[in-house]
C-alpha cells in the first residue's frame, strides 16, 4: 500500500442489455458490495468482475463471481470470529456438490446458522461458546440473505432477516459488557443502535461510528470495526439506518440521498454519554457508505475524522451503462422500456440481481421481489440511485480524511481517486493490494489489515492511540 498525502485547500439502445455480453457484466458485476454491498461496475467480463487473475486457486470457491465475492466476505470474517474457516469450506463444497444455484447457496448457509444456534454436541455450551455461535450464525444468516430473492422462496426474506438478528442480539447480549442498545429518533421510524465500550468505567473515550454500505449486516460492522476499535480502547457504534436492516426489511424505510440526517441524532446521543470525547468522533463508511459518510460530514461539523472504504462519489456509476441508459427524463417512457423492451428478455439469474440492487431504494420493489416478481417501477428508484451523488458536496468536507481504494475495484473503479482529489481537507489515499492479499473491493479477504490500517490512521489524527 503506497500513501499519498494532501494539503488543505438521449434515447438508450435498450436492445444492448439483453446481448450476452451486456448479460454478463450485469451478472458479474452486480454482486454483493461488500459487508456489505453496492451496486457494481460494468466490467468486460466476468472474470473482470471477480477480479480475474486478482482471485486464482484457493481464492476461487465459486466459478460465479457474485457468488465467490460473498464467500471470500465469509472467509475473512474468521479472523475476527465472526465465521470459521472450516464451516465456510464445508459449505462452499457441499453447494458446489449439489450445484451452486441461490436455492443451494440459500438453504446449505441457512441450515448452518440454524445448526449453531441449537445446542452444540457434546457438553452444555457455555456463554463463550453460545456467544460465538451466533455470531457466527448472524454472518452465515446474513450470507443466506443476500440470495433469497432468487431462492424457491423469496418470501421467507423477512423471516431470514429476522433470524439474522436475533443471533446477532443473542451475540450482543453475551458480551462483556454487553452494548448499550438504544433507539435514536430518526423521523417517524427510530434507528436502533449498538454501543460498544471497553469497559463501563464511563472514561470519555474516542468513538467511531460504523456504516455499513446498501446490503450489509450487523455482524459486518463487527468484522470491519468492533474488535479493532475496543482492542485500542475506542467506543464503536454500530446502526440500521435507512435501506439497511431493521428500517428496510421490517419497518420499510429506503435509503436518504441526505445521510447527515442519519448521522447528526447519532452524533447528538452520544455527545450526551459521559463515556464519550466529544471532540473525537470519527466516522467510517464500508462500501456504498464511502458515498454516505462522506455525505453525512460534508454537513455535520462535529465529525473529527473520516474513512470512506472505498471513496464513492456516484453509486449510480456502479451500475452498468447498458442498465443506466434505461432512465430517461419521463418515467412513463422509461417505465415503457423497462417493462415491454428489457423485462420480457432479462435472463432469470440478471432479474435476481436487479431486484436485490433495488430493493433498498424502492419498497414495491421488495414486496414484489418477495412474490417473485420483479419491479415495474425502474424509474423511482433509479432516480433515488442517482440522487446519492455527492459530487458538489465532497469539497465542503472539513474533517481530515482517509480515502480508501482497492487494487481491482470491481465495484466503483476510479471513484476513490475522484473523491480524493475533490477532497480540500486534509486528506490521504491509500490503495491495499494484491500482494497484501487485501484486493477487491472491501479487500474481502483481509479485514484485519484493513482495520489496522483504518485505526492506526485515526490515532494518528486524533492523537487517539491508547
Amino acid at each position: 500500500m503506497s500513501p499519498v498525502h494532501g494539503d488543505p485547500h438521449s434515447g438508450p439502445t435498450r436492445r444492448a442489455l439483453l446481448s450476452a455480453g451486456a448479460g454478463a457484466a450485469l451478472l458479474a458485476g452486480c454482486a454483493r458490495g461488500g459487508a456489505p454491498g453496492a451496486p457494481a461496475a460494468a466490467t468486460s467480463s466476468p472474470a473482470a468482475a471477480a477480479g480475474g487473475g486478482l482471485t486464482p486457486g484457493a481464492m476461487t470457491l465459486f466459478k460465479d463471481p457474485a457468488y465467490n465475492f460473498n464467500g471470500l466476505l465469509a472467509l475473512g470474517a474468521s479472523g475476527a470470529g465472526s465465521a470459521e474457516v472450516g464451516e465456510v469450506l464445508t459449505a462452499v463444497n457441499a453447494i458446489n456438490g449439489a450445484g451452486l444455484t441461490a436455492q443451494s447457496y440459500v438453504q446449505t448457509f441457512r441450515s448452518l446458522g440454524d445448526r449453531l444456534m441449537a445446542a452444540p454436541p457434546g457438553a452444555p455450551a457455555d456463554g463463550q461458546t453460545k456467544r460465538f455461535r451466533a455470531l457466527r450464525a448472524a454472518q452465515y444468516y446474513g450470507q443466506a440473505l443476500f440470495f433469497v430473492l432468487g431462492s424457491d422462496d423469496p418470501g421467507s426474506e423477512e423471516q431470514l432477516y429476522k433470524a439474522g438478528r436475533a443471533a446477532w442480539d443473542t451475540f450482543c447480549d453475551l458480551c462483556d459488557p454487553a452494548p448499550v442498545k438504544a433507539k435514536v429518533p430518526y423521523g417517524t421510524t427510530p434507528l436502533p443502535v449498538w454501543f460498544f465500550r471497553p469497559d463501563t468505567s464511563g472514561t470519555p473515550r474516542p468513538t467511531v461510528i460504523l456504516t455499513n454500505g446498501s446490503d450489509g449486516q450487523n455482524v459486518d460492522m463487527w468484522t470491519y470495526g468492533v474488535p479493532a476499535a475496543l482492542e485500542r480502547g475506542w467506543n464503536a457504534l454500530v446502526y440500521d439506518g435507512p435501506g439497511q436492516g431493521q428500517l428496510l426489511f421490517v419497518d420499510r424505510v429506503v435509503f436518504t440521498p441526505t445521510w447527515e440526517r442519519v448521522v447528526t441524532p447519532l452524533v447528538d446521543w452520544l455527545t450526551a454519554r459521559s463515556d464519550v470525547d466529544p471532540g473525537k468522533i470519527a466516522l467510517t463508511g464500508l462500501s456504498m457508505a464511502g458515498d454516505l459518510a462522506p455525505r453525512a460530514a460534508a454537513f455535520e461539523t462535529r465529525i473529527a475524522a473520516l474513512v470512506a472504504m472505498p471513496g464513492c462519489v456516484e453509486p449510480w456509476l456502479g451500475f452498468p451503462p447498458e442498465i443506466r441508459k434505461i432512465l430517461t427524463p419521463d418515467k412513463q417512457r422509461t417505465n415503457d422500456i423497462w417493462n415491454k423492451e428489457v423485462v420480457p428478455e432479462l435472463p432469470p439469474e440478471a432479474a435476481d440481481v436487479m431486484k436485490k440492487r433495488f430493493e433498498p431504494f424502492s419498497v414495491p420493489a421488495m414486496l414484489e421481489a418477495r412474490q417473485g416478481k420483479l419491479f415495474t417501477d425502474f424509474y423511482t428508484p433509479a432516480n433515488r440511485i442517482q440522487a446519492l451523488s455527492i459530487t458538489d458536496v465532497v469539497p465542503r468536507i472539513k474533517a481530515p480524511t482517509l480515502v480508501l481504494d482497492y487494487e481491482g475495484e470491481q465495484f466503483y473503479p476510479g471513484q476513490p481517486r475522484r473523491m480524493f482529489d475533490a477532497l480540500t481537507s486534509p486528506k490521504d489515499y491509500l490503495k491495499l493490494t494484491a500482494a497484501q492479499g487485501a484486493q477487491l473491493h472491501c479487500s474481502p479477504m483481509a479485514p484485519q489489515l484493513h482495520c489496522e490500517v483504518v485505526f492506526d490512521w485515526l490515532g494518528k489524527t486524533l492523537h487517539a492511540t491508547t
